[in-house]
């Protein structure tokens, strides 16, 4: 058998023949995957029977030059590993997985697993960021410094000049070059995808000294930055419409389509047992303005439990209320061709056929936009284990929000998920023996968002008919069965594994919408009274010196710095924030007088440093447990009242105080510091694996007992 190495100081891994010759012009063109290009993998970025032939060429020239890049590979990393006390390190990411949660279902017995890693080594609280959003908190685990350096402070920030919310992560631009033709227009170049977080992930200063990372899904890492490892963009990467996430609810019941927040109603036709409709993909690159590319599709219902989807050239059986396989579709306008993949899941079909499906993905087969490092490496995983999830939020709380999902049809989208992504996470543990293994898994977030009603007895959408359910206990438990074949595949002794969260969670009873208390205090106008515009197209500039958007806080109207300010920076800013902050954290709810609404106020020049600070909110505001910001808020439109009553089936939260949501800490080994922050996890691992710590760090590595 061939052999190649992934690291001159790694334990050599076994490849036939065939997969070798594919790894040939993976290797040439990336010289870091050769540990992740199984059979078949490269072919699907071919086309032709040249291209085939050409990879095979390249095959073979890899491994006549094999010895060479070997030489090469042991003088540039000759010192890796020299000064590491592991061999490998290992972090189990569970988004949201909360400390208190944890703590009361070990001491009783629910969760052995954890009981018996925190016995082994140490279980903590772990200090998570403000705002303690996944976001801020997810980049600031990777870069091991303060939002003021890597720049992200919300999912949402607002364009300075139109004041209209934009993603904070991501710039996705299309093409500036476009040939007109008529009404045609045809593009010209590349779309423009840069990532927006600043500072540098620990995994690529581990690369630099030749340790391999394996990195999955971990949040803020689309586009994939390149690097020695491989990984998978996680929280950002957009569906295939270029948005967070677009349902679609297909009905016979709804005349016309309507759009909601996170999905589309589309309507139906049915003639006697035959559905017709159409599903939307990406806007057509030639005719701005014109209706989406579309992909046809019609239904064959069978019986009162069962029906045939054909769409493109495939033919899928659909039982009613069980999710279709990932089945690939097909968007076509002239010689432009578009792949993606979605689930299917028949809902009803007597009176009215109803049919939801997923996003519309990007396959990861064949992707549209770079969501892997190397570009092939999601390839690789596609042939490993079949088509899977890409969207950065891929459960579907938007559906499950607007009733377009029930809750048992979000239980099992979150469960697939989550399987998806553990036959992802052991391979890597299968593959890399030496070096750095990162993956998140985000169910544990969505199912705590969507069923913290069922623990809490005061919340307004609690549903008394699911007094039995135990969602969230489930899922620490599914969690617990994780963890015990994850610390299976760590028994290594020179394996150091940590699982982590980035914040804990609790109750989301209360919305407060802040641009409301701004205009009753005087800081805020509207134009005409016009309450139903979104994205803050209601508020007169010229008489408006604070306004809120997004989740996290407010911003001043700074003149200057705003296209439309009026608050002179310098000391009348600082007396306004100070005014601001002074009112803010005496709001009182009329309806719940006993409960406090707002912990503190922060303000960013005082707590954040670095060079992007003056990009944060001016003011972040750190509730009090049960309340939040509003829905209206985080879009931008200003309603009648400050205080809200939150129905919807999103429930719990952490876009509240820091102090109230902190994350969790097990490791396999001892930590003896006291306060742990998850700004200092990358740190650690630095320097456990003897490589220094960079200056830009805020993070402190801390003290592993060996």
């Amino acid at each position: 058998m061939p052999i190649l190495f992934q690291n001159p100081n790694q334990r050599p891994h076994t490849y036939n023949t065939r997969t070798l010759l594919i790894a040939g012009l993976i290797l040439v063109l990336t010289d870091q995957a050769h540990a992740y290009v199984g059979p078949g993998a490269g072919f699907a970025v071919m086309g032709s029977f040249l291209a085939i032939f050409s990879a095979l060429l390249a095959g073979m020239l890899a491994m006549v030059t094999w010895p060479i890049r070997y030489l090469i590979r042991i003088i540039l990393y000759r010192r890796a590993f020299l000064r590491s006390r592991i061999k490998r390190c290992v972090i189990l990411g569970l988004d949201g997985m909360d400390p208190k949660l944890a703590e009361k279902l070990m001491d009783e017995g629910k969760l052995p697993t954890f009981s018996k890693l925190k016995e082994q080594g140490c279980f903590k609280r772990l200090e998570t960021t403000t705002p303690p959003i996944s976001p801020v908190a997810w980049s600031s685990f990777q870069t091991g410094t303060n939002p003021g350096k890597h720049n992200i402070y919300d999912f949402l920030t607002r364009d300075k000049h139109s004041y209209a919310p934009v993603l904070s992560s991501v710039d996705i631009r299309g093409t500036q070059k476009v040939l007109k033709l008529g009404r045609i227009g045809i593009p010209l170049g590349k779309p423009d995808i840069r990532l927006l977080r600043k500072s540098t992930p620990f995994w690529v200063t581990l690369g630099k000294q030749g340790i391999f990372g394996n990195i999955i899904r971990v949040p803020i890492t689309f586009p994939p930055e390149k690097f020695y490892g491989v990984s998978l963009s996680g929280m950002c990467v957009p569906d295939l419409r270029g948005s967070q996430g677009m349902f679609t609810s297909f009905s016979t019941s709804h005349s016309q389509a309507a759009e909601v927040t996170g999905g589309q109603y589309q309507p139906a036709e049915r003639n006697g047992n035959v559905v017709s409709a159409e599903l939307f993909g990406p806007d057509n690159p030639f005719q701005e303005g014109e209706k989406p590319m579309a992909c046809p599709f019609k239904i064959h219902i069978l019986d009162k439990n069962s029906a045939q989807l054909k769409i493109g050239k495939e033919k899928v059986p659909l039982t009613l209320n069980v999710y279709s396989d990932w089945i690939k579709v097909e968007f076509r306008t002239g010689f432009i061709k578009v792949s993606g993949i979605c689930k299917f899941l028949l809902q009803r079909v007597d009176p009215e056929f109803q049919l939801y499906v997923t996003p519309v993905n990007i396959d990861p087969e064949k992707p549209g936009m770079p969501i892997s490092h190397p570009p092939v490496y999601s390839t690789y995983l596609a042939k490993q284990q079949g088509p899977f999830a890409t969207l950065g939020l891929a459960e579907d709380s938007w559906a499950l929000n607007e009733k377009a999902l029930p809750d048992e049809g979000f239980i099992e989208q979150c469960l697939q998920m989550d399987d998806e992504r553990e036959k992802m996470f052991f391979d890597s543990l299968d593959k890399v023996s030496r070096g750095l293994c990162v993956c998140v898994f985000d169910g544990t977030d969505r199912l705590q968002h969507a069923f913290w009603r069922d623990i809490d007895e005061q919340h307004p959408a609690r549903d008394k008919s699911s007094e039995n359910r135990n969602a969230i206990e489930d899922l620490y438990i599914r969690m617990d069965g994780l963890l015990a074949r994850t610390m299976a595949k760590c028994e290594d002794p020179g394996t150091m594994l940590m699982v982590i969260s980035d914040h804990g969670f609790n109750s989301f009873r209360y919305g407060v919408d802040l641009n409301r208390w701004l205009e009753e205090n005087g800081y805020l106008v509207l134009k005409d009274n016009d309450r139903d515009a979104k994205y803050l197209k209601a508020i007169d500039w010229s008489k408006t010196k604070a306004y809120a958007i997004g989740l996290t806080g407010m911003y001043l109207n700074i003149k200057g710095r705003e296209s439309q300010g009026i608050v002179m920076p310098g000391q009348e800013a600082q007396a306004l924030c100070d005014e601001i902050v002074a009112k803010l954290c005496r709001i009182k709810d009329d309806e719940r007088p006993d409960q406090p609404v707002v912990k503190d106020v922060y303000q960013a020049s005082k707590i954040y440093e670095g060079p992007y600070k003056e990009n944060a909110p001016d003011l972040l505001v750190g509730f009090c447990p049960g309340y939040r910001v509003a829905w209206e808020t985080a879009v931008g439109t200003v309603t009648e009242k400050i205080f809200h009553p939150n129905t919807k089936a999103w429930s719990g939260d952490h876009c509240l105080d820091a102090s109230f949501v902190p994350g969790v800490l097990f490791c396999n080994r001892n930590i003896e510091s006291e306060n742990p922050r998850l700004m200092d996890i990358g740190p650690t691992v630095l320097d456990l694996f003897g490589v220094d710590v960079p200056g830009y760090m805020d993070g402190l590595p801390l003290v592993v007992k060996d």
